[in-house]
């Protein structure tokens, strides 16, 4: 008997901590995570009385809400954004420094996601050689793909081709994007060879072609949108064919791109929705014994706030919109898999910045900077200095490229080159900073805007002189509005957690878009994407923890 017991003594307590350790492995089956293109803060606020109970409401009412996210680098633009919330890390690790940038290995300008080797599947054009080969770490999902041994599916989708590429990372199941000049849904060789019989059935319904027949009006009498300027004023841009930039507008299939118009209605986050239920569907996603992500990115926000700005009645109309597909979308996720299985997280890429005339005519600080006239200006300022020849190659995101050739040529020193470059233009009328490139890689920045710039600059693919604009300045037209800059109207964004083990909470405290990824590794018990800098949100950790 004393032997039998002794077994037990040490039995049971291996038992038990067996028991214990499986409990620490529930997890939810799926992941859904929702990036907003281009959603400052304050839509949740401005628009409350306006939403329904089961979109954004739900979200926040149920779910775990910090309310003081920023992101911590510049340029706050669409690609690195969405890589940022994926890696939990910035474009000095990750890599993905802007939408566009001068790669100087290929002597040319590219954009982020674009890719001569992969292939169209589902397009014959340009649209389709797109793949995350730019991405220089992994992202959640990917660490999910590996933890599982690859049974884990990952999916993304949006309209724009890196909103959906980014999120899903290099090692998913499959990516897919709008393709404006068809109004199908496509993809690149990069993950697959051909479409999924779900894709190619849900491309035959011809969604496009029935959404664009149709005029887009307001889903209130338009004197209900009082959070908004009015319906007509000059700070909105103009669809093909308008006189004025009111309702209702007529966005017929035509054009160079017949089907393009989509992006920019409300439609355009509908079809993104209904293709994600689609997926979750096709894919059978969450219903086996291996967690599964589904990346979602509404990307129309983003081309009606460049189109109309952050104060049109267009903006609030879309995101009334948006609240509806929202709750669809989280109604149909969880009937099909239990909400008791679903993690949902909700971000942006980026806010935005108030148009520029609608500031000034409330005598605030705001102005348009002339990137391109600045760039002219500096090469000719570069020829007088050192002699004749085009000493700048390019200007993107704040960044001057130099002409390292000339450089050499003429037998100078790079740093003497970027050094006088800087020096003039700090003296330009709107520019607060310029750092060289050799600033940002010797000296470590630790708070402020340098901090951010520091973060976003990857030597290898960042131009030679980086400059700071002041607050209330934008490269931009001066019609509608745009995002990139390191203040707090680009760089506050939503984040909600809600679902699996969720409960609902507050937190004030800030945190940064890098903790994204590393919080939800932590949830999901796999390893961080391998460039990691951010931290996990202990809080929502804590709030999870309790609920088990």
């Amino acid at each position: 008997m004393r032997r039998y017991i002794s077994i037990l003594a040490i039995v049971a307590p291996l038992m038990a901590m067996g028991q214990e350790f499986r409990a620490e492995q529930d997890k939810p089956k799926l992941v859904v995570g929702i990036i907003i293109d281009q959603m400052r803060y304050d839509y949740l606020t401005r628009y409350w009385d306006k939403y329904g109970d089961g979109g954004f409401k739900k979200l926040i009412n149920g779910g775990f809400n910090c309310t003081n996210t920023h992101y911590n680098y510049v340029p706050t633009y669409t690609g690195p954004g969405h890589a940022s919330i994926y890696t939990g890390t910035t474009p000095a690790i990750h890599g993905i420094i802007g939408n566009n940038w001068y790669e100087r290995s290929e002597g040319k300008a590219v954009y982020v996601t674009s890719d001569s080797s992969a292939k169209g599947v589902g397009s014959d054009g340009l649209e389709g050689k797109q793949s995350p080969a730019r991405l220089l770490t992994t992202t959640i999902s990917d660490e999910l793909r590996l933890w599982s041994n690859m049974r884990s599916k990952v999916i993304g989708i949006a309209l724009k081709d890196r909103g959906a590429i980014l999120p899903a990372g290099p090692s998913a199941n499959g990516a897919y994007w709008y393709d404006g000049m068809t109004g199908k849904w496509i993809t690149s060789s990069w993950y697959m060879k051909e479409l999924p019989a779900w894709v190619n059935w849900f491309n035959d319904q011809k969604l496009a072609d029935e959404y664009l027949s149709k005029p887009w009006n307001t889903l209130l009498p338009v004197d209900q949108y009082t959070e908004s300027t009015p319906d007509d004023t000059p700070y909105e841009d103009l669809f093909p064919g308008e006189t004025k930039p009111v309702f209702p507008h007529d966005l017929k299939v035509g054009g160079a791109k017949p089907y393009d118009l989509l992006k920019y209605s409300p439609l355009g986050n509908t079809i993104t929705m209904k293709f994600a239920l689609e997926a979750l569907k096709g894919e059978q996603l969450g219903l086996d014994g291996y967690t599964d992500l589904l990346a979602v990115s509404f990307s129309t926000p983003d081309y009606v706030g460049h189109q109309f700005g952050t104060h049109a009645v267009e903006t609030e109309d879309i995101y009334l919109r948006l609240d509806r597909d929202l709750a669809t979308l989280l109604t149909l996720v969880e009937k099909e898999v239990g909400k008791e299985n679903v993690l949902f997280f909700l971000t942006a890429d980026h806010a935005a910045i108030p148009n520029v005339g609608f500031m000034q005519s409330h005598q605030l600080n705001a102005g348009i900077f002339n990137a391109v006239a600045t760039s002219d200006t500096l090469s000719k300022h570069l020829a007088s200095v050192f002699g004749a020849g085009n000493w700048v190659l390019d200007f993107e995101n704040d960044q001057v490229y130099l002409n390292h050739q000339l450089i050499r040529d003429s037998k100078l020193d790079l740093e003497m080159v970027s050094k006088e470059a800087a020096r003039f233009l700090a003296g330009i009328k709107g520019v607060s900073w310029s750092l060289t490139a050799r600033e940002l890689y010797s000296n470590e920045y630790t708070w402020g805007i340098k901090s951010m710039v520091q973060k976003g600059f990857y030597p290898k693919r960042s131009g030679d002189v980086v400059i700071i604009l002041e607050p209330g300045l934008v490269e931009y037209k001066t019609k509608g509005t745009t995002h990139g800059a390191g203040y707090t109207y680009d760089t506050h964004v939503p984040l909600i957690f809600y679902g699996w083990r969720v409960k609902n909470a507050t937190l004030q405290t800030e945190t940064c878009i890098t903790d994204i990824a590393p919080t939800v590794s932590r949830i999901l018990g796999i390893q961080p994407p391998n460039g990691t800098t951010g931290k996990a949100i202990a809080p929502l950790l804590e709030n999870i923890s309790k609920n088990k």
